[in-house]
């Protein structure tokens, strides 16, 4: 298997939303924007998949070493050795990349988050950055577009962590801040109960609606960010941003019924709204 094919191939096992907005791209920047998801899918799966936090660390530990190798000539894991041929020409940085291993590594270090700023920090490093490195894929000629970008990527984050609340908790995280559990007099040992009736009561409701429209806050700030000469080489982040806001209205309907299951949109409905997106951004 060449490195492509392998990138290729973790990109497309992972059935994200992502990948249905990369079919968009010209050849050349859907090669690199797979090689770098495959990258940050790789670094997610060691946090998720490692029973042993020690064991955990020790992989972030070579991933980091991995990175400093691949901008010094000598990549050796297929995705590195995908991406390399990409980051003169895209901007790519070893200090995102850093970011993103520093951002999973917080999971091994901490399971709590005290107020929203510590929870934007995660979200920064985990999103915003990856918004930022996929932007510069795309093409941009707007500094503004990386604030864009940036808050987009936190938008996403947000509903990702609405959307696996339950799923989480199964894991011992819980990503919604104290002050805000506290605020809405809803118990972490809610939250994490593992069976009926779960932590439902319409204190979790209020919470989560006041997660929601913080996430829904942050989409409509990155699209006003969003220069219009930048609007059309951003097609595939505005796909993206349709399927997980339409996630979010989804998961409001089903009134955030999060803790016992996992909230998603099938395949079909992803493809139609990236294409729909991709018609309406021409």
């Amino acid at each position: 298997m060449t490195p492509q094919q392998y990138v290729q191939e973790k990109a497309a096992a992972s059935g994200s939303s992502f990948y249905y907005a990369f079919r968009f791209l010209p050849p050349p920047r859907r090669e690199a924007i797979t090689a770098f998801y495959a990258f940050c899918r790789e670094v997610d799966d060691v946090v998720d998949e490692a029973h042993d936090p020690g064991v955990a660390a020790t992989k972030l530990a070579w991933w980091r070493q991995e990175v400093a190798s691949a901008f010094a000539g000598k990549p050796s894991h297929p995705v590195m050795q995908a991406l390399m041929p990409h980051v003169a020409d895209y901007g790519i940085e070893p200090r995102q990349l850093h970011a993103v291993i520093e951002g999973c590594e917080m999971d091994l270090q901490q399971t709590r988050y005290l107020d929203f700023p510590a929870l934007q920090r995660y979200c920064h490093l985990v999103a915003g950055i990856v918004g930022e490195v996929a932007a510069g894929i795309f093409g941009r000629t707007h500094e503004k577009t990386l604030q864009y970008a940036h808050t987009l990527g936190q938008a996403m984050q947000l509903t990702n962590i609405i959307r696996d609340v339950g799923e989480d908790a199964r894991r011992g995280r819980i990503y919604l801040p104290v002050s805000e559990l506290q605020r809405f007099d809803v118990k972490a040992n809610e939250i994490l109960r593992r069976d009926a009736p779960w932590g439902y009561s319409d204190r979790f409701t209020a919470l989560m609606r006041f997660q929601a429209e913080r996430a829904h806050r942050l989409y409509d700030e990155a699209l006003a960010l969003l220069p219009e000469e930048d609007r059309r080489a951003q097609r595939p982040g505005l796909m993206m941003a349709e399927i997980y806001r339409t996630l979010l209205r989804e998961i409001e309907a089903a009134g955030f019924q999060v803790l016992h299951q996992r909230i998603s949109l099938t395949p079909l409905r992803k493809v139609w709204i990236a294409m729909r997106t991709n018609w309406q951004a021409r």
